[in-house]
C-alpha cells in the first residue's frame, strides 16, 4: 500500500489534472453541478454493482470516477466562490468529530446501537426538525423504506424481537389477501405496499440488506433465464415454441448449476 504522502501526492495529482480539463477540454468547460447530477448517480450504481460481483478491480476504478465527480463540484464551487474541495474535506471532518464524541469527546457507548442512536440525537440537536429529514426524497422506495426504518429505529421508535416483526408481516399479508378478494386496487396497492414495507424491516431484523438481496435475486433469475434461453436455441428452438414443461426441464438444470 501506498504512504501517505504518496496517497495525497496521488490526490493532488488528480485536482491538478481536473484545473487543466476545466480549463481547456470543450466538455468538462460546459458541466454544471446540475448536469453532472445525473451522472453521479450512475457512477454510484456502478459501484454497487462491482460491489455485489466482489470485483475489486472494478470497485477499484468506480471509486476513481466517483472521487472525480467530487473533485468536478468542488472545482466548480470554487469558480463560484461557494467552496473548494478543502471546505468539502473539512466539513465532513468536523461532522465527524462532532457525531463520535465517544472518541472525540466524553461520552461513552456501549455497543453499535448506541453509536447510531447518539447520531440521530445529535442531529436533532444541530436543529434538523425530524429524523427524517436527511432521507433524500429521490432514493429508490426499496432503499428509502430501509433508511426510514433505521432512522426511527435510531431514536428508539422499534420492534424488540425479529419474531414480532415476522408476525406483522403475516397479518399484512392477510390484510392483503383481503383486500384482493374484494377487488379495490387502491386498496390492493395499498396493502401491497405494507406487505414490502414490513418486509424490509423484517430483513433489518435479519441483518440482511433488501436492496442487496433483491438484487442477487435478479442476478440468479437472469442467469437461469439465460442458460434456459440458449439451450433453447442450441435446440434450434425459440421460447415461443417450447411448452412450459420443456422450459421447467432446462430451468430445474440451470438451478442445478446455481
Amino acid at each position: 500500500m501506498h504512504s501517505r504522502q504518496e496517497q495525497l501526492k496521488a490526490v493532488d495529482r488528480l485536482l491538478t489534472v481536473m484545473d487543466k480539463l476545466r480549463a481547456q477540454c470543450p466538455w468538462d468547460k460546459k458541466q454544471t453541478i446540475a448536469s453532472l447530477r445525473h451522472l453521479t448517480i450512475e457512477e454510484v450504481y456502478e459501484l454497487g454493482d462491482a460491489i455485489l460481483d466482489n470485483d475489486l478491480e472494478e470497485v477499484k476504478n468506480e471509486l476513481g470516477d466517483i472521487l472525480l465527480h467530487i473533485v468536478f463540484y468542488s472545482k466548480i464551487g470554487s469558480e463560484t466562490g461557494d467552496f473548494d474541495i478543502a471546505d468539502v474535506a473539512n466539513a465532513i471532518c468536523e461532522k465527524l468529530i462532532h457525531r463520535h464524541p465517544h472518541i472525540y469527546g466524553d461520552v461513552t457507548v456501549n455497543n453499535e446501537e448506541d453509536v447510531k442512536r447518539n447520531w440521530e440525537l445529535l442531529k436533532l440537536k444541530e436543529g434538523k426538525k425530524s429524523v427524517l429529514e436527511g432521507v433524500p426524497k429521490s432514493l429508490p422506495a426499496l432503499v428509502k423504506a430501509s433508511r426510514i426504518q433505521e432512522k426511527v429505529a435510531g431514536v428508539g421508535f422499534d420492534w424488540e424481537q425479529p419474531q414480532q416483526v415476522f408476525e406483522k408481516v403475516q397479518e399484512e399479508l392477510g390484510e392483503l389477501q383481503e383486500e384482493v378478494r374484494e377487488g379495490d386496487k387502491d386498496k390492493i396497492a395499498s396493502e401491497f405496499g405494507d406487505v414490502l414495507f414490513s418486509m424490509i424491516n423484517y430483513a433489518r431484523f435479519l441483518g440482511i440488506d433488501p436492496e442487496t438481496a433483491l438484487e442477487r435475486t435478479n442476478k440468479k433469475f437472469t442467469k437461469r433465464f439465460q442458460y434456459l434461453e440458449k439451450s433453447a436455441s442450441d435446440k434450434g428452438k425459440s421460447l415461443q415454441e417450447m411448452s412450459l414443461d420443456e422450459m421447467d426441464v432446462y430451468w430445474n438444470e440451470a438451478k442445478k448449476q446455481g
